[in-house]
C-alpha cells in the first residue's frame, strides 16, 4: 500500500499513516473484517501493492489511535478483598472456528464479581449516537463471544457491551437546545447483547462467508460481489422543498407520498412565498463514491454501474 500526500498535510501525519501498526496478529481474520465485505478484504489483499491512500483521509485514525494511547494508559487494578476484579486494556484476544482463527482488540474490559463489561473506544461524529451504527452492534458481540470462549472454563459472564463514544464534531449549544442531542462530549452507549447461541452462530456463517470467498478467489480469481449494505446504499427519494432553496422540508421514499404530502401542505400555507417544488434524489452507493473503500478504482462492481 502506498500513502501519498496530495494535500499537503504536515509530514508528522504523513509519518503516522506511513508507520501504522495496525495488524490481527496470528490469526486469519480480524472481527472488524469478519464483518465486513468479503469482496472488500479480498480485493485489498489482492491489490495492496497498488492501493494508494492519501495522509488526509487518515486524520482521524490518528485521532482514534492518540485516543487509545492515552486512555490504555490507565492501570489494571484489583479491589480490596476481591482479588479476581480487575481491569484489562487493550488486550487481543483469539478463538478458533470452523478451521479458522479469529482475533479481536478489546479496549478495555472490566471485571467485577465474574461478569465483565466490554468497552470500545470509538472517536466518532454526534450523528453516528443519535442514529447508531450497526456494525457497533456486532462488533461488539463478536468481542462478546471472544471473551465467552477465552474464560469458558472460568464461567465469567459478559453484562454489558458499550461503546465509549469521543464526539469529534460536538457543540454545547446544540447540547443545550435539543433532547435527542448527546449532553457531553464523551458519552457512552448501551450495545444490545446477543444471545450466546446466536452470536456464536453469526460468527460461524461469517468465517464460513468469508473462507468461500477466499477458496473462489484462490481457485477462479473472482471476487463475491458486495451486498447493498455493504455497500452503504442510499435509496431513491423524493424531498418536497421551497422552490430555490436547496434544503427539504420532508423526503419521502416515494414520489406519491411526496405528492399527497406536498398538496395537504399548501391547503395551510396559500402565500407565494411557499410555493414548492418536488425533487427527485437519486440513490446512490455511497462506500464506493465517497473515497470510504480503498480499492473501488479496481473494483468492477463498482465501475460498471
Amino acid at each position: 500500500m502506498k500513502i501519498t500526500n496530495n494535500f499537503g498535510m504536515p509530514q508528522p501525519f504523513v509519518d503516522f499513516a506511513i508507520n501504522d501498526k495496525y495488524s490481527k496478529g496470528k490469526a486469519d481474520i480480524s472481527v472488524t473484517s469478519l464483518i465486513d465485505s468479503p469482496r472488500v478484504r479480498v480485493m485489498k489483499d489482492s491489490y495492496n501493492d497498488k492501493i494508494e491512500i492519501d495522509a488526509v483521509d487518515m486524520v482521524w485514525a490518528l485521532f482514534g489511535t492518540a485516543v487509545h494511547s492515552v486512555l490504555e494508559s490507565s492501570n489494571t487494578y484489583s479491589r480490596v478483598g476481591h482479588p479476581s476484579d480487575k481491569i484489562i486494556n487493550e488486550e487481543r484476544l483469539y478463538s478458533d472456528l470452523n478451521g479458522w482463527t479469529i482475533s479481536g482488540a478489546m479496549d478495555r474490559q472490566e471485571i467485577k464479581d465474574g461478569i465483565a463489561t466490554i468497552i470500545d473506544y470509538k472517536v466518532t461524529s454526534v450523528w453516528s449516537v443519535i442514529h447508531g451504527k450497526p456494525e457497533w452492534e456486532k462488533q461488539l458481540n463478536c468481542y462478546a463471544w471472544l471473551f465467552r470462549e477465552k474464560h469458558f472454563f472460568k464461567e465469567w459472564k459478559v453484562g454489558s457491551i458499550k461503546i465509549c463514544a469521543i464526539l469529534r464534531d460536538w457543540n454545547r449549544k446544540d447540547a443545550e437546545r435539543r433532547e435527542d442531542y448527546p449532553q457531553s462530549p464523551i458519552v457512552y452507549v448501551d450495545i444490545p447483547i446477543w444471545d450466546e447461541e446466536y452470536a456464536k452462530n453469526y460468527v460461524s456463517e461469517r468465517v464460513s462467508i468469508h473462507q468461500e470467498a477466499q477458496v473462489n478467489y484462490d481457485l477462479n480469481g473472482s471476487f463475491p460481489l458486495c451486498t447493498d449494505d455493504e455497500r452503504w446504499q442510499k435509496k431513491n427519494s423524493w424531498a418536497l422543498k421551497k422552490k430555490k432553496l436547496k434544503r427539504a422540508l420532508k423526503v419521502f421514499d416515494n414520489e406519491q407520498s411526496a405528492h399527497d404530502y406536498q398538496e395537504a401542505y399548501h391547503q395551510h400555507r396559500l402565500h407565494p412565498s411557499d410555493a414548492t417544488e418536488i425533487e427527485f434524489r437519486g440513490g446512490e452507493y455511497t462506500r464506493c463514491k465517497g473515497n470510504y473503500c480503498s480499492v473501488a478504482k479496481f473494483c468492477d462492481q463498482y465501475n460498471e454501474v
